[in-house]
């Protein structure tokens, strides 16, 4: 049961290996970690109940794994509000060598009204909200949209469907929000 889960799964080698190199602060890897889990459960739970829908399953992966990366520059933005962390991340992510079509979530997780905005984006902003049970009407309705148009179902019926997968990843929140904040802002 997701809401059961107090452990988070370890992120991908590629990410790890990454955040270690900058160094990253352990409050933000606990926070990529989760993200990250949020975004396995979330996708696992739409291959089987939308396998209609697709999308690349790694890069959302990845991209729930790195999409706060740019805190590394500006910490200050580890215990507060700002968005400059997001240009900053993709930036640091290409001068690391990671291709665009993965740096961009880092860039893309906090303005997902763009047109532009892939399914992959989507779901990577999706688990950036919900890992601590926060709903965004706006985001779950552009998701809602992707699913009914994959799937053929009304929309009620998609809108449906999400919102049993999203209540219950929702349920761990609170155990989400105290791992995450068992970890130092400061090495």
């Amino acid at each position: 049961m997701v809401g059961a889960m107090i452990s988070p799964r370890e992120l991908p080698a590629e990410a790890a290996r990454l955040l270690g190199a900058l160094p990253a602060q352990p409050r933000l890897v606990a926070h990529l970690r989760l993200v990250h889990d949020v975004a396995a459960s979330l996708t696992a739970a739409l291959d089987g109940s939308h396998p209609e829908l697709v999308f690349d399953r790694a890069a959302v992966l990845f991209g729930a794994a790195t999409h706060d990366v740019g805190k590394v520059v500006h910490p200050e933005e580890l215990t507060g509000p700002g968005s400059a962390h997001e240009p900053a991340g993709q930036a640091l992510l290409l001068a690391h060598d990671v291709p665009d079509r993965l740096a961009r979530f880092a860039g893309t997780h906090g303005t997902w009204t763009a047109p532009d905005r892939t399914i992959e984006d989507l779901l990577v902003s999706l688990a950036d909200k919900i890992w601590k049970g926060q709903r965004v009407t706006g985001l779950e309705d552009l998701v809602v949209d992707r699913l009914a148009a994959a799937t053929g179902q009304p929309r009620w019926q998609a809108f449906l469907g999400l919102d049993e997968i999203l209540a219950e990843l929702a349920t761990a929140a609170e155990h989400r929000l105290a791992f995450q904040s068992s970890f130092p802002v400061h090495p």
